[in-house]
């Protein structure tokens, strides 16, 4: 059982949730998830951390979050149900399926932008494909040299999702977002850091405290102010990646069908370039 703590005390209302963990220390803080040592996701760890982030904009005592995770990756990417990244042979990596279950968790994911407090990243590892989307949510990311960020769609034959086609080119501008897109590339922490992905490069040992001590320094401030001043910076950016999640799925959706994306997944499983024949 995992609840919502403020310093070793549970709060006045306990919140439980099945792979995250929601704490608090002072006015920060930290929603960890807990699918180690990759973190995989689907829908239904996107809407816990949807939950947390709406429960913790309810508490008047967190002014800043940070949002972690536990193992070897930050996210590794989307699990449709096999267990791997990307879905393998699930039958929710299928045409149908990527209508009906990332459907759902597009909607899931576009709930994380509606959250009123600032949020911290702590990327440790890889963030690829959804990952990396998932660590577009923070308005702050803090990162080591070894954090690897990658838009790998195309490798897989697919168009990118999680409203990726809003968000990396708003962080990192438009043609450092084309280059991540139309390559696949990945892009260690001194090279995410160039370009604007990343805002701070600690060491591993040190990531979360950094990450933590910018959510402090946040935090001192007005709340009121920083909730509003944020709403400014962020203005319309929920609605846009809503907007931005129903065209990529249902780019996703016809790409799923060709020739080229079961190649490519069984490319990117089997860890070679793609044999891609246009069809």
């Amino acid at each position: 059982m995992r609840v919502l703590l403020d310093e070793g005390r549970l709060m006045s209302e306990e919140r439980r949730y099945a792979d995250i963990s929601v704490t608090r220390s002072g006015h920060v803080a930290t929603v960890e998830i807990q699918r180690p040592p990759h973190n995989f996701f689907d829908h239904s760890l996107i809407g816990q951390i949807a939950d947390a982030f709406d429960g913790l904009d309810e508490d008047p005592e967190c002014r800043a979050i940070v949002l972690a995770a536990q193992g070897r990756s930050f996210c590794a990417g989307a699990n449709f149900g096999s267990g791997q990244a990307g879905g393998g042979g699930s039958s929710d990596f299928t045409e149908e399926g990527f209508k009906n279950t990332t459907g759902k968790l597009y909607r899931e994911a576009a709930r994380l932008y509606g959250n009123k407090k600032p949020i911290i990243g702590a990327i440790q590892g890889a963030a690829i494909g959804g990952g990396l989307g998932l660590s577009l949510v923070p308005d702050f990311r803090v990162a080591s040299p070894q954090a690897r960020f990658g838009a790998n769609f195309v490798k897989l034959g697919i168009h990118q999702g999680f409203g990726i086609s809003v968000t990396l080119p708003r962080l990192v501008g438009q043609q450092a977002a084309n280059l991540m897109l139309y390559t696949g590339r990945r892009l260690n922490g001194e090279q995410a850091l160039e370009i604007g992905l990343v805002d701070i490069l600690v060491e591993p040992e040190d990531l979360r405290a950094r990450a933590v001590e910018l959510a402090q320094e946040i935090a001192e401030n007005a709340p009121l102010a920083i909730v509003s001043v944020r709403a400014t910076m962020r203005a319309g950016l929920a609605e846009a990646v809503a907007e931005a999640t129903e065209h990529e799925l249902a780019e996703q959706q016809w790409l799923r069908a060709t020739k080229d994306a079961g190649e490519g997944i069984r490319a990117v499983a089997e860890r070679r370039p793609g044999n891609f024949v246009g069809a």
